[in-house]
C-alpha cells in the first residue's frame, strides 16, 4: 500500500519512489510483477502523472523496475544485483579499513556520515564528491 503524506516536507515523487523501492528490495512486489500504468496510479493517489513519471524514471535509473514499452513497468531482478553490489562494497570497505588501521566504531561512523549527507544517493553526486579538488566530502 502506497500511502502519500501531502504535509510531509519529503517531495511526492520521493515518497513514492522510496515506498516502491522498499516494496521492491523487501520483495512485497516480486521480481516480475507488473505496476500500475502511470496515469492509473497518479489517479489513485491524487497525485500528477508527472510526479508518478518521475518516480517511474527514478526507479528504472536504480534498475529496480524496467518499462517494456506498451507492455508497462516491471519490477526487475535488480534489486537483489543491488544488495549484492553492497555486500561487496561493503566487504572492499572492511579490508581499507583494516588496511588503514581504523576501528570499527570510527569505520560505522564514516558510513553514517557518507549516508547522511548523500554521498552514496546516486552515481552523479558520487561523481561530483570524487572530483573536488580539495578531496572533502560537502
Amino acid at each position: 500500500m502506497i500511502v502519500i503524506d501531502s504535509a510531509s516536507p519529503v517531495p511526492p515523487f520521493e515518497q513514492l519512489r522510496a515506498q516502491l523501492a522498499r516494496q521492491i528490495q523487501d520483495h512485497t512486489l516480486a521480481v516480475g510483477t507488473q505496476l500500475p500504468t502511470i496515469r492509473r496510479l497518479a489517479a489513485d493517489l491524487g497525485l500528477a502523472v508527472n510526479t508518478v513519471g518521475r518516480a517511474y524514471r527514478a526507479l528504472e535509473e536504480a534498475a529496480l523496475i524496467e518499462t517494456r514499452g506498451r507492455a508497462g513497468s516491471f519490477v526487475t531482478a535488480a534489486g537483489e544485483q543491488g544488495r549484492e553490489r553492497a555486500r561487496h562494497a561493503a566487504a572492499e570497505y572492511a579490508a581499507v579499513i583494516a588496511g588503514v588501521g581504523i576501528d570499527t566504531d570510527e569505520a560505522i561512523r564514516i558510513i553514517e556520515a557518507a549516508l547522511a549527507n548523500g554521498a552514496a544517493a546516486s552515481p552523479s553526486s558520487r561523481l561530483a564528491t570524487s572530483h573536488r579538488p580539495d578531496g572533502d566530502v560537502p
